[in-house]
């Protein structure tokens, strides 16, 4: 396994099938330690190298490293975390092919090559769906009347959303969706993605920065509702979308996307969990399911239930 390297690292052919992983600061990904055990599980003889970039860089450092990707035949593809808009942005004329949620979504999160082409996928709804369907029950939405309160406009949470609006069963649908953001333009980039799915899913955006306010929004929420922080604060910046006197709804269930970092906000999910009854999951189901599902992708493999299990069992030791 290759070390972590820098954006402004050389970037050298490749001696092995190796994955990519595009994101902030790869190196302190569990990923890092467990990919090597998962190639040996799968037979793929690969490696992973990480690629770190800075939030928002320059679009040069994107297409150096996706010139590489494409050039170097035992590079494979990439798994991009973060930088998904901003990468495809810099780097749509390298893609032949763009798969449909890349295209609905205007990102990317993962890179494989096949027949010489270079393809670009959205992996987010699939994933945030199966990790979704790990912790809400089926037909949850039915008997409950509960709602959904996602801090966060950015690709998560875009891939949530869609996820929830692609649910053809009003029982497995939440009553109403409400978005948080401090950026309005990311919120019309959500509301005009999911207008293109015509959904009946009733969608409330709401421009706000103010951790206040965002407790407001969380005690006015039914009781059983899912609340979900997709900001990044806690792993790629500090702090949480929430104070520390803010009121989770009973029985809720709250979800942290990260798995990794400071994790304030889980933190205080989990301070209240005995009290208000609540269910509180991190991102480590996420990120399982966002990682198994590119490698399927980019080395061709079929990724049955019984396989992931597998990989999930060899990676339960390295949870950060």
């Amino acid at each position: 396994m290759s070390g972590l390297s820098q954006h402004s690292a050389p970037l050298l052919p490749c001696t092995q099938p190796t994955l990519y992983f595009i994101g902030v600061t790869t190196g302190g990904s569990s990923i890092m330690k467990i990919f090597p055990h998962w190639s040996d599980l799968l037979g793929l003889g690969a490696d992973i190298r990480g690629y770190d970039l800075p939030l928002h860089a320059p679009a040069n450092m994107y297409r150096r490293i996706v010139e590489h990707i494409k050039a170097d035949p035992l590079a494979m593809g990439a798994l991009v975390t973060t930088h998904k808009i901003d990468l495809l942005n810099a780097t749509l004329d390298l893609f032949e092919v763009l798969d449909p949620n890349a295209v609905l979504c205007d990102e990317i999160s993962c890179i494989s090559k096949e027949a010489g082409r270079l393809i670009g996928h959205a992996k987010d709804p699939i994933t945030s769906g199966l990790a979704w369907q790990t912790f809400v029950p089926a037909a949850y939405w039915d008997h409950t009347g509960a709602h959904v309160l996602c801090f966060g406009a950015g690709g998560a949470a875009v891939a949530i959303s869609v996820y929830l609006a692609g649910l053809t069963d009003p029982a497995d649908r939440p009553r109403k969706l409400i978005v948080v953001d401090l950026a309005p333009q990311r919120l019309e980039g959500l509301r005009m993605i999911l207008a293109k799915l015509k959904t009946d899913l009733a969608v409330e955006t709401i421009v706000n920065d103010d951790p206040a306010r965002n407790a407001l929004l969380m005690a006015g929420l039914p009781a059983g509702s899912v609340v979900i922080n997709a900001t990044g604060m806690g792993k790629d910046r500090p702090g949480s979308p929430l104070p520390e006197d803010a009121v989770f709804p009973r029985g809720g269930l709250i979800w942290e996307l990260n798995y990794r970092g400071e994790l304030d906000f889980l933190k205080q999910a989990r301070r209240a969990a005995a009290d208000r009854h609540l269910h509180v999951e991190d991102g480590w189901v996420y990120f399982l399911h966002g990682w198994s599902q590119v490698i399927a992708e980019v080395f061709r493999i079929t990724l049955t239930p019984a396989i992931f299990d597998a990989l999930n069992e060899a990676a339960a030791g390295y949870r950060v």
